[in-house]
């Protein structure tokens, strides 16, 4: 996906990589198994993060962390996949700021906050095993880019486009939290336990369409394969498939991966946030 650089006055970016920053603890060590499932229930399961790592141990020690920087010009050009990021934010801040304006609804971008290995964040401590997540408490996404190693290696799921539609997704919960959507959501969930898992399916299918309405309205930008590529990503996160269809569907909260291919292509092919009322069904 061709975007333009991203300008340094137009990101909100936070940086926490090279902060040294760990759990501690004095049990042992999470493991390399135990790590893809806990990257994997985060990211497709909405599990939250404080949750998480309520009894993890630090499984960074020793290892060298990434050296972040001190503004939003040196962070994004640590690397060519933290660039890709704030490339990526700055296309969503620009596709959804008219749109808020056009509706005469207050606007505020999110954070992009990058950490490697361990993080602070307003939902709690981060961890890179949980892959990149929305924190609604401080109005920011979290991201270990070593996560896309993970997308494309362990769940087949790389490209450009593939990690562009990751940020998208979290940034459509961002649109959910301007919204009021999600804190529906979450006090209809409280006061409805029944409901809750099918009402964090309509949040992340929600958020996977409000991705595929960023890149409706940026079709010019598409190159040939990148459509394919997201919607691979979004195939191989479905919940029925990172679990081989041992989980039921009443159990889903992130919906299968032809409901998170659905969702996305119906964004992409409308470009219009309208079409995206993943609720529908809650209000007959």
């Amino acid at each position: 996906m061709r975007l333009d650089d991203f300008d340094p006055n137009s990101v909100n970016i936070g940086d926490q990589r090279g902060s040294g920053f760990s759990l501690g603890g004095t049990g042992g060590r999470v493991g390399c198994g135990s790590i893809v499932i806990a990257l994997i229930a985060a990211l497709v399961f909405g599990v939250d993060p404080g949750q998480m790592l309520g009894g993890a141990q630090d499984s960074g020690a020793g290892q060298v962390q990434t050296q972040g920087g001190t503004n939003a010009t040196e962070s994004c050009s640590v690397d060519a996949v933290s660039r890709e990021s704030c490339n990526a934010l700055s296309s969503l801040n620009k596709t959804w700021a008219p749109l808020f304006e056009a509706a005469k609804i207050p606007f505020t971008p999110p954070r992009l906050v990058f950490y490697s290995q361990m993080g602070r964040s307003g939902c709690g401590t981060a961890q890179s095993a949980m892959g990149p997540f929305y924190c609604p408490q401080d109005q920011s996404i979290y991201l270990d880019t070593d996560f896309y190693r993970e997308l494309e290696q362990r769940l087949g799921a790389g490209g450009d486009f593939a990690r562009n539609y990751v940020i998208a997704h979290e940034y459509g919960h961002h649109i959910q939290k301007l919204l009021g959507v999600a804190d529906q959501v979450q006090s209809a969930q409280q006061s409805n336990p029944s409901q809750a898992n099918p009402l964090q399916v309509a949040m992340e299918l929600q958020a996977d369409c409000y991705a595929g309405v960023w890149a409706g309205r940026n079709k010019d930008r598409i190159d040939q394969g990148d459509l394919e590529e997201g919607l691979n990503a979004a195939h191989s996160i479905g919940d029925d498939v990172l679990t081989k269809g041992q989980v039921a569907e009443a159990s889903f909260t992130h919906g299968s991966a032809a409901q998170r291919m659905e969702w996305l292509r119906r964004g992409i092919s409308t470009a219009d946030e309208d079409q995206c009322d993943t609720f529908a069904a809650f209000k007959r």
